[in-house]
């Protein structure tokens, strides 16, 4: 008999979430995630998808994939450690480094694995985490794995920083600090403020710790936000992952050399889960090609987001101070923001309301992500649906 204590809890606590307009209803698609997607039979404009380059429908990777699943099979097997190791994931990680500017990098089912793995390898009880108060879920969870000390500063406020990592280093407690940060912070679009971190790093001994899932492909001319930077070999830790610019699913750290050797005697998701599919692998390998051979994609999907961001700042909207093609409409109220998702939705454009706890209470927004598959006819049409809801619901 099920347990009348978990009926309970979950009747009271999913009706309570429904009430608050914070219950999130899953769409499923009825095809591939592209520009353009069908839900329930119904097309709509997609500003949803972190596809930033449309890679996740991309011929070339396709045919990688059906190659490598026919060579290799659908699975690899095992774990890396035993024998799920298999030729196409050292071409990956070899691969991934030469992109990154780093000596090595190692592949992880997942960016949020990544950070579950990566931080907790290196930090424990002894030790500090200087982490951003805006920085990612994965990072929050990994941070607490480690059992570390987390010290959360304001964000990207680098006069906080500096102080906590002052205060940090004087203390004695700890033998080792980290700071951490995204790259790219995806609920706002803004970038973190890397060179200043880089020299608060430099001067408290900080070891330094980028995640940059919203970046890679997007920044750095699809290298990233640290390469943007020009501080590929100031940045201990490298965290991107394979499902975003990518297309296809995975994530990696990117390092030196020993600091990926560890990685793989430590990182708990690379001991403990089998390793990606050849398929996936073989994926990545061409996203990755097609990236360095020409700069095509990111062009487009910078001239995108800032036509986008143009015209939905033109009309009226608040855009907050995004930085990258990420660009959330900020509506507030949570159920407000909920009716504005759906009345878009409706009238043929898929943007998806993100509210607490995503971000915090009050800051309900509707995130668009434009990619470089859109066409300015889509980006048009979206716009005056845009302007068509705002007006009718009072927010321009």
């Amino acid at each position: 008999m099920a347990s009348k204590i978990l009926d309970s809890f979950l009747s009271e606590n999913l009706k309570d979430l429904k009430d608050k307009g914070l219950y999130n209803v899953i769409d499923p698609l009825q095809g591939a995630n592209g520009p353009i997607i069908k839900i329930a039979g119904k097309e709509l404009i997609n500003l949803s998808s972190n596809n930033y380059l449309g890679l996740a429908t991309n011929q070339r990777m396709i045919n990688a994939s059906i190659e490598a699943t026919k060579k290799y099979g659908v699975g690899a097997g095992a774990v890396r450690t035993i024998n799920g190791t298999l030729k196409i994931h050292v071409e990956l990680e070899e691969k991934l480094a030469a992109f990154k500017g780093t000596e090595a990098a190692i592949a992880f089912q997942s960016g949020f694995n990544c950070n579950m793995g990566a931080i907790s390898a290196v930090m424990d009880q002894n030790d500090a985490i200087l982490s951003d108060e805006l920085n990612h879920a994965s990072i929050i969870d990994g941070c607490r794995l480690s059992k570390a000390k987390i010290i959360r500063y304001k964000h990207s406020d680098m006069d906080d920083l500096r102080l906590k990592a002052k205060q940090a280093k004087e203390s004695g407690q700890y033998k080792k600090i980290m700071v951490i940060t995204d790259g790219v912070f995806s609920m706002d679009g803004d970038i973190a403020k890397l060179p200043e971190i880089i020299e608060i790093a430099q001067e408290f001994d900080l070891i330094t710790y980028v995640d940059d899932a919203h970046g890679s492909g997007v920044l750095g001319k699809g290298a990233g936000t640290v390469k943007h930077f020009g501080l590929s070999d100031k940045v201990d830790f490298q965290i991107g992952t394979l499902s975003k610019a990518i297309g296809v699913v995975g994530g990696y750290v990117a390092g030196k050399k020993d600091l990926i050797d560890w990685l793989k005697v430590r990182a708990r998701p690379f001991l403990f889960s089998t390793s990606l599919t050849p398929g996936a692998a073989a994926a990545c390998i061409e996203a990755i090609n097609i990236l360095t051979e020409s700069t095509e994609l990111y062009e487009k999907l910078w001239e995108n987001g800032n036509y986008l961001k143009k015209g939905l700042k033109d009309l009226g909207f608040n855009i907050g101070e995004s930085e990258t093609p990420i660009t959330p409409c900020i509506i507030g109220e949570e159920e407000k923001t909920q009716i504005f998702s759906k009345r878009l939705n409706e009238e043929g454009v898929y943007a998806k309301a993100i509210v607490f706890p995503t971000v915090p209470r009050g800051t309900g927004r509707v995130r668009n992500m434009p990619s470089a598959g859109h066409s300015k006819e889509m980006l048009n049409k979206a716009l005056a649906i845009y302007e068509k809801v705002g007006k009718e619901m009072g927010i321009i």
